[in-house]
């Protein structure tokens, strides 16, 4: 046993065991039990990390959630966690620890150096000093990024798993501590389903930390006890431990992460559980017994190695049997401190107490305790750890210095200043919680809010009596509302004398702020009580701006040890009532959650799965390299030996235009759209008309938003009078379901018609080129197909390949061309015929990349590339697909008589043809009117897209430009992207191949 650890046998751990692990490569030992903060002050670790702008020594200062400095890399390789709070990670055998400030290690950080010249860092010293210039940001930041002191990601998949779980419950109670335990039982014996979630190993909070205190005669492990097994003899109550509930959102939804394996030891870990579980607690009623921090007091080099706060060198003791210090002074503002001094010197330590109060009489001191009245500490003595303090003579009724005090030798210094209630979840919804000045505190209402109920420490009943009394109120309130009203008892604590508290944020030195030695407000961010005065100097005078200028609350920590002092030092150099001053926004998480569990199962697959074609196992075979388009995993292009992307496009490009080409089309979005109003819902839907659609035919149309913008397009085929078959995009197929049945549902539900997807009942094989026909005889004898019998824009019913078979003559490439359409189960068995039909003509498959560059070549757009949501079809020059004088209106069609969007001068499409022939554009390039590229140059538009094309033997681009449509041919502009500027000149049209459409209809 270390010289730290002492015999108690009210502790928390096992001290019959011993457990090994290591910190910064130091080999230590613990127990079970231990936290890994625990286990470090027992063996005698106080330096664990750096400050983030001073580079100044820190130690642990809490035991909880709050700790700002001992953030901790936990783990190797795929494990490791970064910035994890040492006062927070239970010990297990093997641990690995590194501290994850200090550069370049902990013990010689250079940032210390720096911080001699701590005069000229103030608040506000980054954002003044590297905004320019602007060239030198990547170097500014790689440089504070290496300073910041916080852990680094792991850079390997994460092997372990995680989860989600839903409950529905009545009541949950957030909070395992006496009055948690106590709302729970009450809730669960009035036959409520109950969950009772808290974010340590071990329900009982502050009772564990506190072996003095009766409860109903028993003291706090027997109040426990016997709190759990009545719980657990309740099936219909459930508890949580290892489990933080990190927001409370709308609806009383609470989310709770729980630690299923993080304690366990590497070895032990199962690989078929999850590591940590994300909790989505549906509530009828939420109860929030969160309790307090404790808030330090701030005076001169609070934040050296060695001070503490009074209830974290409580809890080292009771809880873990680890006496923090040899000679330990603490200082108070109330009767708080002489529970911790009676602890420490049973201990054997010699203790000074500092009581910032001139009347008090403590009773029951042992002779190692001294008590200095109305004294502070002016500041810690000390050079990397703390070794006394220079007191300081305080004025009985002000804030003021009365005379100098002694200074007191002390390796451990506790202060308190009261007790902050943990308002955070309360305030998730945007609230603010109020001043109570009787106990000088932030709290939430008694009465709480509708389906929120709020109990003990959290509602400033800080007393233990009192804190059980409030709850058994406040739980009798909830029942009655949930139907189960009852006359609650609650348990019998007894009254313990005392004296009032004195109020005290910033002890005084006597000295103008800024002056004396730094006194910190905010130990992560190196925020100092000079810090917030020179933000009030400077004009933030909102607590929100303060925030920002100074960093106050900002970090892992979220404030919890700092900011009601910060919230006070704001109200005291404003001169204005804190109440008035308030506190910032309150915002999930409560504590930092991992990617891992927000995720869940939702990763690879299961986020984003990936849809394959019946065909796929044919484009796997023939080597095709895919790309996702819309979660369908789709043939990019079939390399051949020696191919890279270029090559095999090329290839492909020609084989469609020259010969016979091949490409499963059977991710296109397809919708079935019945009902004898059929016709109607498409005039409304689309822009053009469709009541003479005859069966048997297609027509393209343009479907627009509310705005008059194009959001998709696609081919329609007319089944019969009441049945169509909508085409749309791939990607776009979900959502134009959505916006059929939103406006059918909530506009037009007169209207007698309904939609089916049936993008998954269709294979469909596109067959391309002017060999197409020839192909298709060989497998289709029950269709005419014959240019007369089967026009550009028919389609047929037959037989194909053996098949039952949907033929449309409709294209996307500019060429002769016929989309089959068979049952999604004989994609395959389709797609093997028509290759083993087209060999004797070299048929060739293509992959999306060529699809684009024919596309392209046509004119054709491509809704969302060539589009962005604020391009109209005149925009396009597809006015041929609005009907105007229909008699009927159509979704944009008022938007398109609106002056901003008929407008000459709107960016319109055109084609480009790079003067070079073989640069190709970079699509997203700015296009120029001049080849100036300073910073006012005028944009004129974008590129959109952009390709070589094998056919034309030249690069093409199609592009968005202002007035585009009147430009003149053969105008030049300039593409600038990359700091590379390329002139272009203006094409006759966008449609590069073919203007007249002769090789479709032939």
């Amino acid at each position: 046993m270390s010289a730290r650890r002492i015999p108690l046998a009210t502790a928390r751990i096992d001290p019959s065991k011993t457990v090994s692990f290591t910190y910064d490569g130091k080999a230590c030992t613990g127990h079970p039990g231990d936290t890994l903060a625990s286990a470090l002050l027992a063996n005698g670790i106080q330096l664990v990390g750096r400050s983030f702008k001073y580079g100044r020594p820190r130690g642990i200062i809490g035991a909880g959630a709050e700790e700002p400095n001992a953030l901790v890399q936990l783990g190797e390789g795929a494990l490791t966690v970064p910035n994890v709070k040492a006062t927070q990670a239970e010990l297990y055998a093997g641990l690995v620890s590194t501290s994850t400030s200090g550069w370049p290690h902990l013990d010689f950080d250079l940032k210390a150096v720096l911080g001699t010249a701590s005069r000229f860092m103030p608040a506000g010293f980054y954002s003044k000093t590297f905004k320019w210039p602007r060239k030198l940001w990547p170097a500014y930041e790689a440089v504070i990024r290496k300073f910041a002191g916080f852990g680094h990601a792991p850079t390997e998949n994460d092997p372990d798993l995680y989860d989600h779980l839903h409950h529905h419950v009545d009541v949950v109670v957030v909070g395992g501590g006496a009055a948690g335990l106590l709302a729970a039982q009450q809730a669960g014996l009035a036959g409520l389903k109950t969950l009772l979630v808290d974010e340590q190993n071990e329900f009982g909070g502050w009772l564990l930390s506190d072996p003095t205190a009766r409860i109903d005669g028993r003291d706090g492990a027997a109040y426990i006890h016997a709190a759990l097994a009545s719980l657990k003899a309740m099936p219909h109550v459930s508890t949580l431990s290892r489990t933080t509930a990190f927001g409370l959102y709308d609806n009383n939804l609470v989310q709770a992460v729980e630690l299923i394996q993080d304690h366990l030891p590497v070895a032990q870990r199962s690989h078929e559980s999850p590591r940590q579980r994300l909790h989505k607690i549906h509530a009828r009623h939420v109860v929030l017994a969160t309790g307090a921090i404790e808030r330090p007091l701030v005076y001169g080099n609070n934040d050296l190695p060695g001070v503490m706060t009074v209830s974290a060198g409580q809890t080292y003791l009771n809880r873990y049997a680890v006496r923090v210090g040899e000679q330990v002074l603490i200082c108070g503002t109330s009767d708080l401190i002489y529970d911790a001094a009676r602890a420490l010197a049973a201990s054997g330590a010699q203790v000074t107490v500092a009581d910032v109060r001139s009347k008090v009489d403590p009773q029951g001191l042992p002779p190692n305790v001294r008590v200095l009245k109305g004294h502070g500490i002016a500041e810690v003595k000390g050079r990397g750890r703390a070794t006394g303090a220079r007191l300081v003579k305080l004025h009985a009724e002000r804030d003021e210095v009365a005379g100098e005090g002694p200074t007191v030798k002390a390796d451990v210094v506790l202060s308190s200043g009261g007790l902050s209630p943990t308002v955070h979840l309360f305030c998730h919804d945007g609230r603010r919680p109020l001043w109570d000045e009787s106990c000088a505190a932030f709290v939430v209402p008694r009465e709480g809010r509708e389906g929120v109920a709020c109990v003990g420490a959290v509602t400033g009943a800080f007393e233990l009596g009192e804190c059980l009394k409030q709850t058994t109120v406040a739980m009798q309130a909830v029942l009655a509302t949930l139907g189960r009203p009852g006359q609650l008892v609650a348990p019998t604590v007894p009254k313990l004398a005392g004296s009032p508290a004195r109020p005290m944020y910033r002890l005084p030195d006597g000295k103008p702020e800024g002056v004396g030695a730094k006194a910190f407000v905010d130990y992560q961010n190196d925020v100092t009580a000079a810090d917030i005065e020179l933000s009030i100097r400077e004009n933030w005078q909102h607590i929100e701006h303060v925030k920002r200028f100074t960093a106050l609350g900002f970090g892992t920590d979220q404030g919890k040890l700092s900011n009601v002092n910060g919230f006070m030092l704001t109200a005291r150099a404003l001169k204005r009532p804190v109440s008035q001053v308030s506190t910032t926004t309150y915002r999930p998480a409560y504590t930092p959650v991992t990617l891992g569990a927000l995720a869940g199962t939702m990763e690879g697959d299961t986020l984003e799965p990936s849809r394959y074609t019946a065909c796929h196992a044919a484009h796997e075979a023939r080597g095709a390299e895919l790309e996702p388009v819309g979660q369908w995993m789709r043939p990019w292009y079939f390399p051949k030996k020696g191919e890279d992307l270029h090559a095999a496009v090329h290839r492909e490009c020609l084989a469609a235009r020259n010969g016979v080409a091949v490409m499963d089309a059977s991710t296109l979005g397809k919708i079935q759209i019945d009902g004898p109003d059929a016709r109607e819902f498409l005039n409304r839907i689309y822009s053009n008309a469709w009541s003479q659609l005859a069966p048997g035919k297609c027509r393209y149309g343009l479907m627009l938003d509310e705005n008059g913008m194009v959001m998709d397009d696609g081919v329609t085929a007319c089944v019969n009078d009441t049945q169509f078959y909508m085409t749309t995009t791939t990607g776009g197929a979900a959502k134009v379901l959505t916006w059929l049945e939103r406006w059918h549902q909530t506009e037009w539900p007169e209207l007698k018609v309904w939609m089916s997807s049936v993008t998954d009942h269709w294979s469909t094989v596109a067959l391309v080129g002017p060999k197409a026909r020839a192909v298709l005889a060989k497998l289709c004898k029950d269709i005419d197909l014959s240019p007369e019998a089967f026009k550009f824009m028919d389609w047929r019913a037959g037989t194909v390949a053996g098949l039952p078979c949907r033929v449309f003559r409709v294209s996307f490439s500019g060429e002769l061309s016929y989309e089959l359409n068979v049952e999604s189960g004989h994609g395959h068995e389709l797609w093997e015929a028509v290759m083993a039909a087209g060999a004797e003509f070299e048929i060739t498959p293509y992959g999306t990349e060529t699809m684009h560059v024919l596309r392209a070549e046509k004119g054709f757009i491509i809704v969302g590339q060539d589009t962005d949501g604020s391009v109209t079809p005149i925009d396009l020059g597809m006015s041929w697909a609005v009907s105007m004088k229909k008699p009927f209106s159509f979704l944009g069609k008022r938007s398109l008589s609106r002056s901003d969007t008929a407008k000459p001068d709107r960016k319109q499409l055109v084609g480009l043809l790079p003067v070079d022939p073989h640069a190709v554009l970079a699509e997203g390039a700015q296009l120029l009117a001049t080849p100036d590229t300073n910073p006012g140059a005028r944009m004129l538009g974008h590129v959109t897209s952009s390709y070589h094309s094998a056919f034309l033997g030249r690069s093409i681009a199609m592009a968005v430009v202002q007035g585009g449509l009147k430009q003149h041919q053969d105008s030049t502009l300039y593409a600038f992207a990359g700091g590379k500027v390329t002139p272009v000149k203006l094409a006759p049209s966008a449609v590069f191949v073919d203007p007249k459409g002769d090789r479709q209809n032939v």
